[in-house]
């Protein structure tokens, strides 16, 4: 499935900024692209840069880069459920609750990598096992319909966003 054949009732405006950023792709195949290309990254961040905040009172890189991996966590726990049809909605979380929990400050970078990609290759796996019509099925998520495949597109936009993030105001130097 490709972006361009979402529907904007598919996913609440709060995520059109990460599947924009994706521009016309094919969802496996961006899935896939990224668990090459990510962990290559990651690998480049230096060791000492990962309790590095730009400003006082923003995440850490270790933090940011949990927090990118806690929320594909949720987001393919959502599409787990609304494909197997389970009409009962599901609530947000609350990312900032996550963080400060996530023990990023006694991680390395080795860890951060091993762990991207075990979930990863779980999201890979379970979008490989749907058929396309199971991408369409919709669900609730935080008072919002989302469909089965704007989460997978989601996840590998939210990751885009973060790393340029990590980037621009984080690893410049």
């Amino acid at each position: 499935m490709k972006t361009s054949e979402l529907k904007d009732h598919e996913y609440n405006p709060f995520y059109k900024t990460y599947v924009e950023a994706l521009g016309e792709v094919d969802l496996m195949e961006t899935l896939k692209r990224q668990i090459k290309n990510y962990p290559q990254f990651l690998a480049s961040i230096p060791e000492d840069k990962l309790n590095y905040q730009y400003a006082e009172g923003k995440w850490t890189v270790a933090e940011v880069l949990l927090h990118v991996l806690d929320t594909e966590r949720v987001f393919q726990y959502r599409a787990l459920r609304f494909a197997r049809k389970d009409k009962t909605p599901l609530p947000g979380f609350d990312q900032d609750l996550y963080v400060p929990q996530s023990g990023a400050s006694n991680r390395n970078i080795e860890s951060i990598i091993e762990e991207y990609k075990a979930i990863r290759q779980s999201t890979i796996t379970l979008y490989e096992s749907f058929e396309e019509g199971i991408l369409k099925r919709k669900g609730v998520a935080s008072n919002s319909n989302m469909s089965v495949a704007a989460l997978g597109f989601i996840i590998c936009g939210h990751q885009k966003h973060h790393r340029n993030i990590l980037r621009e105001r984080y690893l410049k130097d």
